[in-house]
């Protein structure tokens, strides 16, 4: 599939698709559904589910297949990796500080990206669903706080779905045979009525709930149309 738009990647952004494009279809059987949906410019914020380790790396992909380059949240540690951490740096990917003085950074940081026009993609529930059929899971409140300090950025929902089978919980690894993963992109979260509005607690919690009420929708598009056996484009 080739790129829906062109913009000017720089080297780590390039090393990292070198990398990633291969490795993802040696893995993974792939399919995206409303690539479209995707803003082609301007700052946008996507809300996906997370549900593998592995997911990321099809999420980049995708990203990159709209024809945007993405800017993941990642878990700071992720940094620290040898040769992977220097590539998430290099790339313009932002740390995120759990539990630290530094946690606002990121927020901040994803702030300055989404108003710069850039890609910004996070993963509201902070880590792997718990939940035991992979259903998401009940999100932390960062992603209401980005959608509201940047209330012009539309926030898209994507929900995905097979990465685990490949690279489950606990590090199960089984790319054999190799497994569908995809990918469904859902019409921009309608936040308007919480333009202005001071962001308290309630608000942000039922900010979030709605950002993931739409991400779960896709989710079930995903997971219904896989039991049918039938999957529109």
């Amino acid at each position: 599939m080739t790129r829906a738009h062109r913009p000017k990647a720089g080297f780590w952004i390039r090393l990292c698709v070198v990398i990633l494009y291969p490795l993802v279809s040696l893995l993974f059987k792939v399919r995206w559904h409303r690539l479209d949906r995707i803003p082609a410019r301007g700052g946008v914020l996507i809300a996906v589910n997370h549900i593998s380790q592995a997911d990321t790396a099809t999420m980049a992909r995708m990203i990159w297949q709209s024809g945007r380059i993405p800017r993941f949240l990642i878990k700071s540690s992720v940094f620290g990796w040898p040769v992977i951490g220097r590539m998430m740096a290099g790339a313009g990917q932002i740390p995120v500080y759990r539990s630290s003085s530094q946690a606002a950074d990121s927020l901040r940081a994803a702030e300055q990206a989404l108003g710069n026009g850039e890609c910004v993609i996070i993963y509201p529930e902070g880590t792997i669903t718990n939940d035991c059929d992979y259903w998401p899971m009940p999100a932390k409140t960062g992603v209401a706080r980005l959608a509201l300090a940047c209330p012009d950025v539309p926030v898209i929902p994507i929900g995905q779905w097979g990465a685990h089978r490949t690279l489950g919980r606990r590090g199960r690894f089984r790319p054999i045979p190799r497994h569908r993963h995809e990918a469904s992109v859902g019409e921009p979260v309608d936040l308007s009525k919480y333009r202005d509005v001071e962001p308290t607690a309630e608000v942000l919690r039922s900010v979030t709930d709605e950002i993931m009420a739409a991400v779960t929708a896709q989710v079930e598009w995903l997971r219904a149309a896989e039991a049918g056996n039938s999957l529109a484009g």
